[in-house]
């Protein structure tokens, strides 16, 4: 058993850098290079994908980074491990596997772990008495949504991984495993945890330390209120956890990259989307935050260490996607002179429009940008005085409607301001109007879900 595993993060969402990844897998010496591409919006749009193809579903990004990093992690002895399967690890699995064959890497291990789609286990769900009520809302109609759904993800723990990393897997490809699950599964291989009551706080500080470093750059100087102090962020570094067998560990970066690793930086991650800082509930332990100690301990390294935890819980998440309707968006800018006074008679235009078309909104909605996009009703009113001396303003307006007709109606009332609105009106290209995908999500117990993992060889 080793005393100390090193893991890189190498993705913190779809549409990630791949090059601070590289940069890791090259120089950082790595056990393990972990990538987290999934949000829960995510599953419904790959599901979607999936029904047009039933080859689609997975991650575009999760196949490339694999296949682009296979040969040098196969010749620094680095394992690669990813959520990017989406709602197809399968058919990602597949993609990984023809890669390696191509690069001449025959023999390649590529694990992929199922169990997470529980789609077509929605009605015994219903029927076995699972109340499926949102956790957001507290609402309980679950039946007025049922034939609107396209997907229903649970979050799952790291046994998948374990068993596909026993197996020997050079490329762990997952589903909706919990993001912090991706450092949990080859953590808990290494050092051989058992999943019961002496091993619960390793279990909660692996997934701690994968809360810190799961969206990669957010922890080495990105999203920062100290963005100011913060440098060379378009060559940032991505962390790297040095794990070791006792709980401890030491967040850092490669010497020379961008973005800094201290204190702050890990606390402004560590408090990033969670609630009660008590109690983070995660599928392969419950962690304590308010239990653990940090101290600077180098330039780019902080140590984290006492951390406390309670057995995983009995219930698990489970996040369905369904369709909610459609959104139209259209946006103008509006120069100087009297840029603010452009923009409210363009919204005033649309709006007439938007009755003489008869157009059924559910809602409404616009952004003066510049001005209130960002705060909403929390911003300041505009004086007109001043903002009409701004060099430019943006109107944004955005409807809800049932139909993909109702929202074309918002595109062309927008169009039609090239001629009806203010002097000066500028557009980009028209907007498409595109399907609103809700989320409702619930708790369901854990005996409902089976990870099943698969060893393709290339």
């Amino acid at each position: 058993m080793k005393s100390m595993v090193r893991i890189g993060a190498g993705s913190g969402f779809w549409g990630d850098a791949m090059d601070p990844a590289l940069e890791l897998l090259k120089a950082g010496n790595l056990d393990y290079l972990c990538f987290d591409f999934l949000a829960e919006l995510t599953m419904a749009l790959l599901q979607r994908q999936k029904l047009k193809n039933p080859q689609m579903g997975y991650v575009p990004d999760a196949v490339a980074y694999m296949n682009a990093m296979l040969p040098l992690a196969r010749e620094r002895g680095t394992r690669l491990i990813s959520n990017g399967g989406g709602v197809n690890p399968r058919a990602a699995a597949e993609r990984i596997a023809e890669g390696a064959r191509k690069a001449g890497l025959q023999g390649t291990r590529v694990a992929l772990v199922e169990g997470d789609d529980l789609l077509g286990k929605l009605d015994q769900l219903l029927a076995q008495g699972v109340p499926l009520v949102n956790m957001d809302t507290g609402g309980a109609n679950f039946a007025a949504i049922r034939d609107r759904v396209v997907s229903a993800n649970v979050y799952t723990d790291s046994t998948g991984i374990v068993e596909g990393l026993a197996g020997g897997a050079d490329v762990v490809i997952a589903g909706r495993v919990s993001d912090n699950a991706v450092y949990v599964g080859p953590l808990a291989h290494e050092f051989g945890w058992p999943r019961d009551a002496a091993h619960v706080d390793r279990f909660a500080a692996a997934v701690t330390l994968g809360h810190i470093v799961e969206c990669a750059s957010a922890c080495t100087g990105g999203m920062s209120s100290r963005f100011a102090e913060m440098p060379h962020m378009g060559r940032v570094g991505f962390p790297i956890i040095e794990f070791n067998a006792d709980g401890s560990a030491e967040v850092t970066k490669l010497q020379g990259t961008g973005g800094r690793v201290d204190a702050f930086t890990i606390k402004e991650h560590l408090v990033y989307e969670i609630a009660d800082p008590r109690s983070y509930l995660m599928p392969d332990a419950i962690a304590d935050f308010t239990s653990l100690r940090l101290s600077e301990t180098g330039e780019d390294r902080v140590r984290i260490d006492g951390i406390k935890g309670r057995p995983a819980p009995d219930m698990l998440k489970l996040v369905v996607g369904y369709q909610d309707g459609w959104i139209g968006e259209s946006m103008a800018f509006f120069p100087w002179p009297n840029a603010y006074d452009r923009a409210l008679k363009a919204k005033q235009t649309m709006l007439e429009r938007f009755e003489r078309m008869g157009m059924a909104a559910d809602q409404i909605h616009f952004d003066l940008i510049g001005l209130n996009t960002l705060h909403g009703p929390a911003a300041p009113a505009p004086v007109p005085a001043v903002a009409n001396e701004l060099p430019e303003v943006g109107l944004r307006c955005a409807v809800r409607t049932r139909t993909m007709e109702e929202a074309d109606k918002v595109r062309r009332a927008g169009a039609q301001l090239w001629i009806m609105g203010p002097g000066g009106t500028s557009f980009g290209t028209p907007i498409k109007p595109r399907p609103v995908i809700a989320l409702w999500p619930t708790l369901i117990p854990r005996s409902f879900v089976e990870q099943k993992t698969e060893i393709l060889v290339a």
